[in-house]
């Protein structure tokens, strides 16, 4: 066997999605910085998230938003379990987080009044009247990948050092201090040992221990459990979030876009059974409850053709019959919803065949 290559640097980073580009970013500032990630780094899993960054920008013209809305809206998702000055935090923050990428280049939507768009979200309210307000920041429906192609560019530009397809073993653990990790070369099957004197773990979750889920395959827990063996302590494993609408039986996520530019959940009698559950913002209610809500409708033998899922209906001709039923003055066409999300039509083209322009598209909770 032969022997293993040596290298130093001040901090290693594991993973290299959206978080893990962006703590290199910042640390590549002072310190000189190595990514290591199983994957190419625009192919980390971030690429999969659709939707938006949430955000209290109040950008539309006719709303007004906080970033105390935004906590407190946090807390409430999460059953008041959240670490309340965590939340705060990261609200506050949230905004200047957003701000940052858009001067680092990434090709936000905009509204008509030139500011970046923002689209409604699950769980995102006017915390005066209970309804709806725009706060998810989006670049179509393919945020996520834009962060990875934006943050990916920055840290080639500030110098980090990536070792793509290097697969993470073990933590070198001297006492109480982590001094560097072991990783092996998956294309040579070569040992490498990289001394640091900071270890970051951004490897993402776990998703791949469910049937149904909307993780890549990738997504096997690696880090967390690298950790766990070596004795340090993890928090809050037991909280792994259910997206309520992922493409039945094939887990891909249908984002919340989809709800947030009006598309409503039916069951098999047509009816949009979120006004039962969640009166005051029926479809865009956080996820954990829309789940759930999915999840009784079929155990009432509501799914559609007696099977485990439900409809989401973004059709322009439902989608507006509900605006006018709603007393809004919005319509869509078939060129808004091509326009605003266009991942989604295609995905749901491509794996199942159905046109949302035509069809409503089969959907399931997904871890």
């Amino acid at each position: 066997m032969s022997q293993p290559h040596i290298h130093h640097f001040d901090a290693v980073i594991v993973g290299a999605g959206g978080a893990g580009l962006m703590a290199a970013l910042h640390a590549s500032k002072s310190v000189k910085v190595a990514v290591l990630s199983k994957l190419y780094p625009t192919r980390s899993h971030t690429g999969a998230a659709q939707g938006g960054i949430s955000a209290a920008l109040a950008n539309k013209d006719d709303e007004t938003d906080s970033w105390e809305w935004h906590a407190y809206d946090t807390v409430k998702g999460s059953d008041y379990l959240a670490d309340q000055d965590t939340v705060d935090v990261m609200c506050k923050e949230a905004i200047d987080a957003v701000i940052e990428l858009e001067h680092m280049g990434l090709p936000f939507d905009r509204f008509p009044n030139g500011k970046i768009s923002q689209r409604r979200f699950g769980g995102h309210t006017n915390n005066e009247t209970g309804k709806p307000v725009h706060r998810a920041c989006h670049a179509a429906d393919r945020t996520g990948h834009m962060i990875l192609q934006t943050l990916y560019q920055q840290c080639i530009k500030n110098n980090v050092n990536f070792y793509d397809e290097y697969q993470v073993v073990d933590l070198i653990r001297v006492g109480n201090q982590v001094r560097g990790i072991v990783a092996v070369d998956i294309a040579t099957g070569d040992f490498h040992i990289f001394h640091s004197k900071a270890v970051l773990f951004a490897t993402g979750g776990w998703g791949r221990c469910w049937e149904v889920t909307s993780n890549a395959h990738s997504l096997t827990g690696d880090g967390a459990a690298i950790c766990l063996r070596r004795g340090v302590p993890l928090e809050d494993m037991e909280f792994f979030q259910f997206h309520p609408t992922g493409i039945f039986k094939l887990g891909i996520l249908i984002t919340e876009g989809v709800r947030g530019e009006g598309g409503v959940l039916l069951n098999a009698d047509g009816e949009r059974f979120m006004e039962r559950y969640a009166p005051s913002i029926k479809d865009l209610a956080s996820r954990d409850v829309v789940s759930r809500a999915i999840y009784l409708e079929v155990e009432r033998g509501k799914g559609i053709n007696g099977k485990n899922y439900v409809h989401l209906d973004v059709r322009p001709q439902t989608v507006n019959a509900y605006f006018e039923k709603e007393g809004e003055t919005k319509r869509i066409d078939d060129a808004y919803i091509e326009a605003k999300l266009p991942d989604i039509a295609d995905f749901t083209r491509t794996y199942l065949g159905i046109d949302p322009l035509k069809e409503p598209m089969p959907v399931q909770p997904t871890a």
